[in-house]
Parts: structure tokens; sequence; C-alpha cells
């Protein structure tokens, strides 16, 4: 029983707490806020002590409850101002005596609203915290000292890091990952350096090593042409950039009011979750001529990226890893620099997080806002068929970039979200930092004489082929909920000088099909001529065409993988390109809700096999971005940015151009700064 001082104090906190956070929020899919996160933690850790050795809570996931999306919806539509707030809860994700528990918060009363024992395969997201400390535990084995030592190394010098280790089979599973080391004797760039073939075994939940192997397979590559730091660098540098600049005399063209960004003619929400990173939400573009807003996309972010690496040999098979539900895209988010990571007209925004211990983590910058100008050509055209004249118009091309910066591991991945006057948003993904490597025994590729499972980048040094597939989670709203998944394919039609009285032999035609269920959508792209589109079946334009947006890829690729390989059946949502599925607020992590350790058997996959109706309903497109990755010297010592994506572009949702009538900016004299000897 807790004392009457203790619950005077409860009281206090949860008081405070409670009014801190009312008085900053002010839209209901903000992300929690540093005075929720303290508030979460005081209530469970109230429900749930550890006074005994064996009870260990530690928070896993602590996000928002989403409130259902008809009270969102209706919350919008609401003429009341202010309007009324909605109730906040917290979605909360623990483990505590060795189980995880899903527990829900409401922050409004300040209570426990339900806690439920998750019976299931696979094990939440690991922290940051538990990561560091399992890295740690090395430097206090023995049998891990002594080969360090065997090696001739210095162990101040090593540093470890943690793996995932996935499932192949196994009836059981216990809470582990696989630390492995690197030596940064010489250089920062650890990933280039591994003691390859030492592999230690951490139990999570026991944080105690369990197992131990030392191979001695391969010496320890170079740290010599490995530095990636301007400051450690010599000469000669090159090649040689000038200064750019890009000056708004009166200011930047959009605004901000707290997590809602208003810009030109778009509206959008920015949200933060551990899990996912960026989330867009109430996407909706102004429509001149109906002089409204009109809703584009209720809710987005990236759902899962896969990552398998190509080697099926004993020290490497099972790396293949699933960054956002076993890492965090959220939590592994980089503090934005300025003027590098974004543009001098940046605006920045910080998120929070919370620790394994409940408390909140801040990401200063974990976001930017920018302008967009790049030279590109909005529209253009030059007419010289009217005799005597000659006619250009163009519109120089601007966009609102969102941007966040995401580094697991080795990788970072830049995620940007552009918003286009036209319409479009265009999302891509970046790749860069450095390769994960393994230590060989060539210093030439006429050494190689079996497979490498990769590309010989410097002596001793193999870059792995891996893939890298992003599933996207997009709940479009296209001018409202009910919509449907239209496929459009292009036909070859064979023509005879009888039909039209022409030598034409041949046309192309477009031959529509809206699928019914969730088996009409799944689609592999590349195979046929097509375009895919949402529409809304119960609106047209004024001469009748459906309303939509058209999915554009940019390129294409498909997992390589065969379909009962383990690896594969846990990312089976990568088996095709594009899945469509009735909105389900539950449905949101395409490789399920608990992935590390997952068996595959709770994923998109599996959900879709119910093939329910999506005809003029409520649905979500998910579509992956898929990149093969053979690696080449240029990526070496660190990678130049390889960048995937796909573009959401209005198709007969407007009645004419929306950016006809786009005045040009004005054209700012820049002073003439040339000193003249």
């Amino acid at each position: 029983m807790a004392s009457a001082m203790e619950l005077v104090l409860l009281f206090i906190i949860t008081l405070v707490c409670t009014l801190s956070a009312v008085a900053i929020q002010t839209h209901p899919l903000d992300p929690l806020t540093p005075a929720e996160f303290k508030l979460v933690r005081t209530i469970i850790s109230k429900s749930y002590p550890t006074s005994s050795s064996h009870a260990n809570l530690t928070f896993q996931y602590v996000g928002l409850d989403e409130p259902d999306k008809q009270t969102i919806l209706s919350w919008l539509s609401s003429k009341s101002k202010p309007k009324t707030q909605i109730p906040r809860r917290a979605f909360v994700v623990a483990r505590f005596e060795k189980q995880s528990l899903e527990i829900m918060v409401d922050l409004s009363t300040s209570s426990i609203a339900s806690t439920k024992v998750y019976k299931g395969h696979g094990f939440p997201m690991m922290t940051i915290d538990e990561q560091f400390v399992a890295s740690d535990l090395p430097f206090k084995y023995k049998p891990f000292i002594e080969s360090v030592k065997k090696k001739g190394l210095d162990l101040s010098q090593v540093v470890c890091t943690t793996f995932s280790v996935g499932w192949f089979g196994q009836v059981k599973t216990n809470r582990i990952l696989n630390i492995q080391c690197f030596y940064t004797n010489e250089t920062v760039n650890l990933y280039a350096r591994p003691l390859e073939g030492i592999t230690v075994v951490v139990d999570l939940d026991e944080m105690k090593i369990v197992g131990y192997s030392d191979r001695m397979v391969a010496p320890v590559p170079k740290g010599e042409g490995t530095e990636y730091r301007a400051s450690k660098l010599r000469p000669p540098f090159g090649p040689k950039l000038k200064g750019s600049a890009f000056w708004q005399p009166q200011g930047p063209g959009f605004e901000i009011h707290g997590q809602t960004i208003r810009w030109a003619n778009w509206e959008f929400h920015v949200g933060f979750d551990i899990r996912a990173g960026p989330i867009i939400s109430l996407a909706s573009v102004y429509d001149l001529e109906k002089q409204e807003y009109r809703r584009v996309l209720y809710r987005g972010f990236i759902s899962e990226l896969f990552v398998p690496y190509m080697d099926p040999t004993t020290d490497w098979y099972y790396k293949t890893y699933f960054d956002s539900g076993e890492f965090g895209f959220g939590q592994s988010a980089s503090s934005l620099q300025p003027l590098t990571d974004c543009p001098s007209n940046a605006a920045f925004l910080d998120a929070f997080y919370q620790s394994s211990q409940g408390s909140p983590v801040q990401i200063p910058n974990a976001f930017c806002i920018f302008e967009k100008y790049a030279g590109d050509v909005m529209w253009r055209h030059t007419e010289t068929g009217i005799p005597n004249q000659v006619i250009t118009e163009v519109r120089p091309d601007v966009s609102l970039v969102a941007r966040m910066v995401s580094t697991i591991g080795n990788y970072d991945y830049i995620i940007d979200w552009e918003f286009k006057p036209s319409g479009s948003i265009k999302l891509r993904v970046g790749l860069s930092g450095i390769l994960e490597m393994k230590g060989g025994k060539y210093t030439h590729t006429d050494q190689i004489k079996e497979e490498s499972y990769g590309t010989l980048l410097a002596d001793y040094t193999i870059g792995l082929n891996h893939d890298h597939f992003l599933t996207y989670y997009l709940d479009l709203d296209i001018d409202g909920e009910a919509n449907s998944f239209v496929k459009s394919n292009l036909e070859t039609v064979k023509a005879t000088v009888d039909d039209h009285g022409t030598p034409r032999k041949s046309y192309w035609k477009v031959v529509r099909e809206t699928a019914k269920t969730e088996a009409d959508a799944r689609i592999n792209l590349g195979l046929k001529a097509s375009e895919l589109l949402v529409v809304n079946p119960n609106k047209e334009t004024k001469v009748g065409n459906k309303v939509g947006y058209r999915l554009i890829p940019s390129s294409v690729s498909h997992p390589l993988l065969v379909a009962d390989d383990y690896p594969q059946i846990r990312a089976a949502f990568t088996n095709y390109n594009v899945w469509v599925s009735p909105y389900n607020k539950s449905e949101k992590w395409a490789s399920g809700p608990y992935t590390d350790r997952s068996r595959g058997d709770d994923t998109l996959a599996v959900w879709s096999k119910r093939d329910r109706e999506i005809e003029n309903k409520d649905i979500v497109l998910w579509y992956t971005v898929g990149i093969h990755h053979v690696p080449s010297q240029e990526d070496f010592p660190v990678m130049p940015t390889l960048s995937g994506g796909f573009e959401l572009r209005p198709t007969n949702f407007f009645e004419r151009n929306p950016v006809l009538k786009v005045l040009p900016p004005q054209h700012v004299n820049l002073p003439n700064c040339t000193i003249k000897s």
C-alpha cells in the first residue's frame, strides 16, 4: 500500500504534468510531450514496482494512441473556437518480469485504462539504453579479452555494437542479440575494421553473455584510407565547389503553428514516433477554383525497412534487419546540422521519445522544414508557330521539404517529404553512411577463387551485397474517406487499314480495372504497362472523370530471396510492390507489432489473406521502395547518397492545371560583392 505522503506526491506530479500537457497541446495528433512522458512513467511505475531483484520494468515503446479517425475528422470540421480538446492516451509496451505488457494510459484521467500481456511470437523494439549496456558486456568477459590480446590489439581501441539475430525456425526463442566488435585505432570508421569471427551472444532480459565464439577467420583490415572527417583529411582536396545562397528577403513562405505546417497551397501536420520517425498527417491542398482545402492524405509514414545481407556463412547469415521494428527509425533520429543537412532558409523542430526508464529524451533539430529551389521548371512553353511572334512562358519550380535523418548503425537514411504547388507529393529516401564490411583474406580480385558475397573494396575489406526495402503506409483520403484502387492497364491494339483508313498497324488503349478485394490489388510493378490510381468513385470533375491521385514509382526492385527462406517469411510484405487494405487502426506495422525475432505470422501479408473488400471503402495503400545494392569502390570509405522514392500525383483531381496562375516569384538583385583590385 502506498503511504499518504506518496499519494499526495503522485497527485501533485499528475496535476502538474496534466496541466503542462494541456497548456502545450493544440492538436490531437501532436506527439507526446516531455510532461506526458513523465506522467506515463509515474503512473506505470506505481502499478509495477521494481523492489524485487527479479522485477525489472523497462519502457520499450511509448507513443500517442492515435484517436479514432472519425473523432479526428469531426474535430477538424468543428467550427467552435477554441476547439474542444480530445482526451489523449498513450500506448505503452513495457517489459516486466520477462513479459511484454501492452498498457493503455489515459492521460486525461491520469490512470491506466487497460493492460494486456502479449502472448504471441516476437519481442518489442530494442531500446538504445539496453543496447549500450549489452555492448559494454564483452569488456568484462575474459574469453573476449583474451581473444583481443591474441590478435595483438589494444583493448582500449575496441568498440562493440549490437545486431538483431532474426528467426530461423527455432521452436522457442529468447530475447537475445549478437555483439560484434571493431578496432578504431587509426580511424573513427569503425565498420571498416571488423574483428571478423568474434561473436558475443547476450540475453537482454538477463543482461548477461550466454554465448561466445572466436573463429579467427581473417586479419583486421588496415585503418589507412578509411578517414572521412574533414578536419582529418589531407590535400589534395576536390572537386572544388563554390558557395551558393538561397535568399528570401521577405522571410520564409511557410508558417509553423505547433506541428502544423502551412505553405503555398498546402497544409499538413508533422508528427513523430519512436518507431516510425516522421509521420505526415492531414495533408490537404487548396483548390483555387473551388476555394477550399481538399484532403489528399490522412496519415503516412515508413512502416518498415527490411535490410537482408547476402552472406549465408556462420558469422553473417542472421544479418537480415528490420530497422524500424527492431531498432526504431524515431529513436535513431540524428540532430540535423544547419547549413549542411538543411539549407540556410530551414526552420527546425525538436522531437522526444522515452528512455528505457521512461524519462523523456530530446532530439534537438530532429526535423527541418525548408523551401527548395534547385533551378527546376514548374512548367514552360515556347510558341513559334504564330507569325512574327515568339511567346515564352516559364514558371520556376519551388517546393517545400520536411526532412528527418535516421542513423541506424552504419547507415544514414535521409527521409524527405516534398510538397509541390502542382499538388504532387514526392517521397524520397537517400542512403548514405558507411557500408557494412567483412574482413577478408584478399588484397586483389585475382586471389578470390570462391564466392565472396560482395565486392573487394580495399585490402582485406569486402563490402557485402544487400537490399533495402522500405514499406510506406499511405492512408490516402482522396477528397474523402471512401476511395477505390484502379489499375489502368495500357494494352496494345493491332489495327488494319480497313479499321481507320490509315497505314498505322497498332496503338495502345487504357483498360481500367477497379480492385474489388485485397487480392486484386497485390501488384508487382514492371510486369505490364499500367498506371495505378486511388480515386474517389463518388466525386467527379465537370467533364465526368473520377478524381484521383496516381502512384508514380522511380525505380522498381523485387526481393530475390526464395519465399520459404526464413528472413523472407518474416518480410513477406515485400513480396509485392503494392498492397491495398481496408483501413484498420491496429494494422500499421507491415512487419507486425512485435518484430524482433518474429515469425512472420502477424504481418501485412497475413492480414491481406482475409481478402477483404476495398472498393469504395476507406483504404490504405502500402508501397515498397526496393534497392538492390552491389557495393562499389566509390562507396568506400563513406558512401555518396543513393536515392529512391516515388511520387503521388493528382490525376483528374483538379479541373485544370492547378499552377496555371502561379505568378513567378519576384526577382531579387543581390549586391555585387566582387572585390576588384
